[in-house]
């Protein structure tokens, strides 16, 4: 039976129980993180949604906990004027990952079936033969031995304007905002039937799309962390023991003295 989106909504998770539900996930993140590489995985995680769901959020708290060595987050800028002349996919290809390294992206090639396209960033036919191709593409990249984890963080009309507002709001949160943003939520249905073409034509058996509602942004990143965990084979290995050795006092000296005619920072708190 199909998950509703917004009805029927539970409280609002309390901090206390998010924490303690979310160090346990970030656990098993670490055990992840440890047969990824010792297994050479290559993964890609790629976020998607529209703005404001809590994709910043969500990738925070997968990657606060592991090494960014195993876990690179990649959130690509406006492609230069240089990149606007390359093949669309180009920029993506070169972040793809190596043995060992899990990929997450924060927006990624399907740009061109939402932004580009809602804000006439592309022509019909290039977001068309994006559509037709895509799942080509991704079949390839599948079958290269990429794990392809695709998300789509689905957040409610009501919660994007609220959050929105919160962001004009607070000085602390107002960078977020940008021109695009403001224009995204002007063209609310224009963005949903981009969202409808691009799961009706890219949602496959071999790199299906996986819907997380996300009015509850706790929530959200706990079921969506849990999830993407149910999708990689992964192995709990044996960590050996760690003990301190001990430190070696041969050549010892006044190491904190040295430091003194430095130029200190002041101690304001």
């Amino acid at each position: 039976m199909a998950t509703k989106l917004s009805s029927d909504k539970k409280p609002k998770m309390k901090r206390k129980d998010y924490e303690k539900e979310l160090r346990a996930l970030q656990v098993e993140l670490c055990h992840l993180q440890g047969w990824v590489k010792s297994a050479g995985a290559r993964i890609i995680i790629l976020f998607e949604g529209r703005d404001a769901a809590g994709k910043g959020g969500t990738i925070k708290a997968i990657t606060e906990r592991v090494s960014p060595r195993v876990f690179r987050a990649v959130a690509l800028p406006a492609p230069s004027d240089r990149e606007r002349t390359q093949m669309f996919m180009q920029r993506y290809l070169q972040q793809f990952p190596a043995a060992g390294e899990v990929v997450i992206f924060d927006r990624s090639w399907y740009n061109r079936a939402g932004v580009e396209y809602v804000m006439g960033f592309c022509t019909p036919e290039q977001h068309e033969r994006f559509l037709e191709l895509c799942p080509e593409i991704e079949k390839y990249i599948v079958d290269g031995g990429i794990q392809l984890i695709k998300i789509w963080l689905e957040v409610g009309k009501d919660e994007q304007e609220r959050r929105f507002l919160a962001r004009i709001n607070d000085p602390l949160r107002q960078w977020k905002l940008s021109p695009m943003d403001l224009g995204s939520y002007r063209r609310w249905y224009d963005y949903s039937r981009a969202r409808d073409m691009m799961l009706e034509k890219t949602d496959t058996t071999h790199a299906p799309w996986h819907i997380v509602p996300s009015d509850e942004k706790r929530r959200a990143r706990l079921n969506c962390i849990s999830h993407i965990l149910s999708l990689i084979p992964y192995r709990k290995g044996e960590s050996e023991k760690i003990n301190l050795p001990k430190r070696s006092s041969k050549r010892k000296y006044d190491d904190r003295a040295t430091m003194m005619k430095r130029n200190i920072v002041p101690q304001k708190y």
